[in-house]
């Protein structure tokens, strides 16, 4: 899924760690924020973290209607890359998954939302 640089900057400028001490603001946050050990393709934990976001009711038709841009379906490139795992030939599955990457941020989310 692809949506706006301006829209994913509007979701975490109103985002709320779920690590927070402050039940009231995450029960009130219309998006929230959790850090999540990364994964190999064989399921193994990794040492970095990637960000999981969970958009409220409130802000989903501004995220459907507004801020995606576009949809693409991987379901038979993952299909794939996990027939050639279960056959042991992991890194050829890998080449098959789009490449990850940092996602820089302005500062100021970016200290907001800092992995504790």
């Amino acid at each position: 899924m692809r949506i706006s640089r301006t829209g994913w900057e509007e979701a975490l400028s109103r985002a709320v760690l779920t690590t927070t001490s402050d039940p009231a603001a995450l029960a009130g946050a219309a998006v929230h924020v959790q850090w999540d050990p990364e994964r190999s393709a064989r399921g193994a934990a990794l040492n970095h973290y990637s960000i999981q976001v969970g958009i409220g009711r409130d802000l989903i038709r501004t995220f459907t209607d507004e801020w995606t841009t576009g949809i693409t379906d991987l379901t038979p490139q993952v299909r794939k890359a996990a027939a050639l795992i279960q056959g042991g030939q992991a890194a050829k599955a890998q080449r098959l998954l789009p490449p990850e990457r940092v996602y820089p941020l302005p500062a100021a989310l970016e200290a907001r939302l800092s992995r504790p």
